[in-house]
């Protein structure tokens, strides 16, 4: 249990090397090639899209040949990817570009699912910490991910031909630690495939609602702040290194509380960890009203990793508790697919928000959203499903 949670955090961490690489550069990778400020973004919003599209595919496969069938073929497409980008650049076409990043967005699609195959390895008690630690790869990726993008950035001309370079050989290594991954396939039996049931049942949940609407939440929020913020540091006159820097502190943010936020979920309970969320990335909103100095950007971007950390692996645990192990197929391709899709509005709508209301008053307009998720998780909170939650 215990090694295939570790391989799984490893093959996470390569994972988001290659996802903050894209987020790190891919708009001012975008910005050389686009013919116009607002399409600066698309490389970005591609992923997403590869993502969005590949996510139910992935998870229905899986359920027929295995997670390690699954994620190996992701990682693969990574790989590709990485050279298709690299490709873009070196022949000025953001449309190979895109479709690089594209498929860097599949292999999103696949690795999306590492976090409940940590939970289908690890037993009742471990659950938690097992979701929480296979995020906590992410660490390795706020370290290395930004420091590659800034390396790959002039190592080779065209710019940021090298990163992509990079990104391919990432997804390679991935190749080789998901060989060794063994997630046991489980059987149905007879009486749990007749007791499924249709998946519109299964989404009317309150509880599956709630997870949904507080994971959606921490992830369309992040994604728009943080595709955008490379674009406002440069509008504001901050060079790659200090965004570099910026992105680095982010992903630290968003994936070092992982390390301990099992067992806070496991003490106060997933519908207060969420709230913290929210709290959070309400702080960040003030943070960014408050200058665009660099310190502003730091602290910002920190506070809006860790509201996505506590909404994100609070809403994951709590949608764990709303399906069978025959229905987690398409309950779980449903949650992340929707998921994508509002990544993929948030990615593309970063660009023309970024150019045209600029950085702070976009960031206003996060907060009727965030009032909304509070409002849903308190609603579940003083119900009397409330109270199964908590137990």
């Amino acid at each position: 249990m215990h090694r295939q949670v570790f391989l799984l955090a490893t093959a996470q961490a390569l994972f988001q090397i290659v996802s903050v690489l894209v987020m790190t550069i891919g708009g001012l990778a975008g910005s050389i090639l686009a013919p116009s400020p607002e399409l600066a973004t698309a490389p970005i919003a591609a992923m997403f899209l590869g993502t969005a599209v590949s996510t139910v595919p992935a998870s229905m496969w899986m359920t027929r040949v295995g997670r390690k069938i699954g994620f190996v073929s992701g990682a693969s497409l990574g790989t590709l990817g990485g050279l298709l980008a690299a490709g873009g650049m070196m022949t000025s076409s953001i449309a190979l570009l895109c479709a690089g990043t594209f498929l860097a967005g599949c292999y999103q699609g696949f690795a999306q699912f590492y976090r409940f195959a940590a939970g289908e390895v690890a037993d009742d008690r471990f659950r938690p910490r097992a979701i929480s630690l296979v995020l906590a790869g992410g660490v390795v990726a706020a370290l290395v991910g930004p420091l590659l993008a800034r390396w790959g950035g002039e190592l080779m001309q065209p710019m940021y031909t090298a990163s992509f370079l990079f990104l391919a050989a990432t997804s390679a290594i991935a190749v080789g630690v998901l060989m060794g991954v063994n997630v046991p396939r489980t059987v149905d039996t007879a009486d749990e495939r007749a007791a499924v049931r249709p998946l519109g049942d299964i989404v009317r949940q309150p509880t599956y609602l709630v997870a949904l609407f507080g994971a959606v939440t921490g992830y369309g929020i992040m994604i728009l702040a943080m595709t955008a913020t490379p674009l406002a540091m440069t509008h504001h006159d901050h060079d790659l290194t200090a965004t570099a820097t910026v992105i680095q502190l982010h992903v630290l943010g968003m994936f070092l509380p992982s390390f301990f936020t099992g067992s806070l979920i496991a003490r106060s309970g997933v519908l207060r960890i969420m709230l913290a969320g929210i709290v959070l990335l309400t702080a960040h909103v003030l943070l960014a009203l408050s200058g665009t100095g660099f310190y502003s950007f730091t602290a910002a971007l920190i506070l809006l990793g860790v509201g996505w950390n506590f909404l994100y692996i609070g809403g994951t645990n709590l949608l764990t508790r709303t399906y069978t192990t025959a229905e987690k197929g398409k309950a779980q391709a449903t949650n992340d697919l929707t998921i994508f899709v509002v990544g993929l509005a948030a990615s593309l709508s970063a660009g023309v928000l970024q150019n045209t209301i600029g950085w702070q008053a976009l960031n206003v307009w996060l907060l009727p959203w965030l009032a909304a998720a509070a409002a849903a998780i308190l609603w579940l909170q003083m119900s009397p499903r409330g109270a199964a939650v908590r137990a």
